[in-house]
């Protein structure tokens, strides 16, 4: 079992900074990825929060009227066709910030990139 990650302060920032509306989303989908992937590590690249084990899996940005997750997921195709409602022309996620957050799929998500970065050199 991993010991829980500490928490980023530039992370902590960036969800200080964010509009109001997407505070608290951010915050519950850090703690989903910390219990969807036990020892991630949180930092901030490309401007955004992001989680890692060894390597960057997972990209999260609060935008106007979405939370975007990054990358696209590339494998699981069960998991890639529940995500079509949700995925950009590049595979990109946007979940609206005026629509229930469908929380339990973006934890399966974190979990499915975790495992997909895990098996690229």
């Amino acid at each position: 079992m991993h010991p829980p990650a500490a928490p980023s302060p530039e992370v902590d920032a960036y969800i200080a900074a964010a509009d109001s509306a997407a505070q608290p989303i951010l915050q519950k989908i850090r703690q989903l990825v910390h219990q969807a992937v036990p020892g991630a590590q949180e930092t901030i690249a490309y401007k955004m929060p992001a989680f890692r084990q060894g390597r960057v899996f997972l990209y999260v940005a609060a935008f106007k009227h979405h939370i975007g997750v990054y990358p696209p997921l590339t494998t699981h195709d069960a998991l890639r066709h529940e995500l079509q409602p949700y995925a950009n022309a590049k595979g990109n996620l946007r979940f609206a910030l005026n629509q229930p957050m469908p929380y339990a799929l973006i934890a399966r998500v974190a979990q499915a990139l975790a495992a997909q970065y895990a098996r690229k050199p």
